[in-house]
């Protein structure tokens, strides 16, 4: 795909010849763009086992960088360079491309962005929940004030100046989401936004798409975008559809009701003319377990017809998200002071725990997906008093605070003011192989970068960490549910033809040098739920625009 759509990534910094558009590469595989052996030629790659992100079979040959820029790639035997690499043994792909990160904001304090450059990640896709724009007093009200404090932009151009300044390892570019379009011009109610607010927001996604956006996104299962219809996302979508760029959904329900919202994604794409991308495609809950056939039925019709959608995932059978998502949304209506002062009101109170218990004990109703409190685990909790919880299951921790699960959840959530991030055993690692053998699925960690030393006090999920060399591993190596060229072209070229990088997901000559070189004999992840901060093996050198930012397994 190509799109009128500035490919907005930020380069890191010691890349002198950092561009944002250039044309798309149209030199052949395996041929030359001047003289081998010219100077300037800054790192060649020997003996390299190069699986190139098209799909296409493995082949043995060199590549050689000048700058941020693949100049060859084939069977170079007089090739030159500052420096080289003997890539014997190993596999050179594609830098691998995460579509589904959060490091937004964690890259303008830690650029380096250890978990994700130790997993072979060299770019990366946001903006799913939230976004960095629009920026006005009701966005900046819902951030964290480190977070906050942060903030020196007014746009989107502003954000980019301010990430290149940051010198981050990666590449990110991001998508405007709805929950933020709406925060900015409604705050958080609960209502249908009227023609006038729809104009306002469709303004701000005008902005951001002139300023590189690459579409519009939603998270519709967390408020303030919960309350958008149908008909108001799509008015949007069609102001991102001008420029190229797609709509891209965390859906309504990833439940009893997953087919329904992946027919709503279809819809607004269709209706708005544009690509949609279904973000961390799964079925929830033991009773809607092989749902996912359904929904990839429904993926398969459309396309078929001729609409352009496509999904990515994670491989655990375990999801990550707020601990707050368990309460119903009409509490989150408002914002978090909002929800915050329900959870202190004893007839909200009420209400609630009569909702979250149903007919069986009180708070059965509790992560329901997960099978009850005893598959929820806290996984990164804020306040200090309370990060002794993180690793352990909500039941658990109930009782050791002599509480029934719903007073134990609604009063963690006032202590750590509804920011404790939670683990949901929740999915069926057969549905989990049979979205990844999709031939439109491509990967999301649904993750942030971190650090992996002492300085992380959370215990996150190990997707943080691991789920690019998890799936080398555990789903190709050691279980054959997918061919390695295979994913390598779902974490490369697959992702980057989504959202229209076209200078990047392809070993060829004149793409930008992103480069992963990994052992395919040991690459794997170690991350585990219990022991989650934990860097991965067998990625041996990462190369981003040019520059080695893994060399030998180690950071540089």
């Amino acid at each position: 795909m190509t799109t009128n759509l500035r490919v907005a990534l930020a380069c890191i910094m010691s890349v002198a010849a950092c561009t944002r558009a250039l044309p798309p590469a149209s030199t052949p595989a395996a041929s030359v763009m001047g003289e081998p052996t010219a100077a300037g030629a800054t790192l060649l790659i020997r003996n390299a086992h190069i699986v190139d992100g098209t799909g296409s079979p493995w082949y043995r040959g060199d590549i050689l960088i000048a700058g941020d820029r693949i100049t060859a790639i084939g069977t170079l035997p007089a090739a030159v360079a500052r420096d080289t690499i003997n890539a014997a043994g190993l596999v050179v792909a594609p830098g691998f491309i995460d579509m589904l990160g959060h490091s937004e904001y964690p890259l303008l304090k830690d650029g380096r962005a250890i978990s994700k450059i130790t997993q072979g990640i060299t770019s990366e896709i946001t903006g799913e929940v939230t976004s960095v724009v629009p920026v006005n007093e009701n966005t900046l009200r819902e951030l964290d004030s480190a977070t906050r404090a942060s903030v020196t932009w007014t746009n989107l151009d502003g954000y980019f100046g301010a990430l290149e300044r940051a010198r981050p390892a990666i590449n990110l570019g991001t998508f405007v989401t709805v929950g933020s379009l709406r925060r900015s011009v409604m705050g958080d109610a609960s209502r249908a936004a009227t023609a006038d607010e729809i104009a306002r927001m469709s303004d701000e996604v005008d902005a951001a798409m002139r300023q590189g956006a690459m579409g519009l996104s939603s998270g519709l299962v967390y408020a303030p975008a919960s309350f958008a219809s149908t008909d108001e996302i799509t008015a949007l979508a069609k102001t991102a559809a001008k420029y190229g760029g797609g709509y891209a959904s965390h859906i309504r329900s990833e439940g009893a009701r997953l087919v329904e919202a992946v027919n709503e994604a279809i819809a607004i794409g269709e209706r708005s003319g544009t690509w949609v991308q279904v973000h961390h495609l799964k079925a929830s809950g033991r009773p809607n377990w092989g749902k996912v056939r359904d929904a990839v039925a429904a993926i398969d019709a459309a396309r078929a017809r001729g609409v352009d959608v496509s999904a990515d995932q994670y491989p655990y059978a375990a999801s990550g998200t707020g601990l707050d998502a368990t309460l119903p949304g009409w509490a989150h209506a408002g914002g978090t002071d909002s929800l915050l002062a329900r959870l202190k009101d004893p007839a909200v109170r009420a209400r609630l725990r009569a909702e979250l218990t149903g007919t069986g004990a009180p708070g059965s109703e509790i992560g329901t997906s997960a099978g009850g409190p005893s598959g929820v685990m806290l996984a990164n909790v804020i306040t200090d008093s309370m990060r002794k919880y993180q690793g352990r299951r909500l039941d658990e921790i109930a009782r050791s605070r002599g509480q029934d699960p719903v007073d134990a959840l609604f009063d963690i959530l006032i202590a750590d003011r509804a920011r404790t991030a939670a683990i949901y055993f929740s999915m069926s690692e057969d549905d989990v192989d049979y979205i990844m053998r999709q031939p439109w699925v491509s990967v999301g960690i649904d993750a942030g970068a971190r650090a992996a030393d002492s300085t992380v006090t959370e215990r996150p999920h190990p997707r943080a960490y691991g789920a690019f060399p998890r799936i080398l591993c555990r789903y190709v190596r050691e279980r054959h549910v997918i061919t390695l060229e295979d994913a390598v072209r779902k974490f490369t070229a697959l992702p980057a033809a989504r959202v229209g990088l076209d200078s990047r997901g392809v070993l060829k000559a004149g793409m930008y040098a992103d480069i992963t070189i990994f052992d395919p004999n040991t690459v794997c992840d170690r991350a585990t739920f219990v022991d989650p901060v934990q860097t991965s093996v067998g990625i041996v050198h990462v190369i981003v625009n040019g520059v080695p930012v893994v060399r030998n397994g180690a950071v540089t």
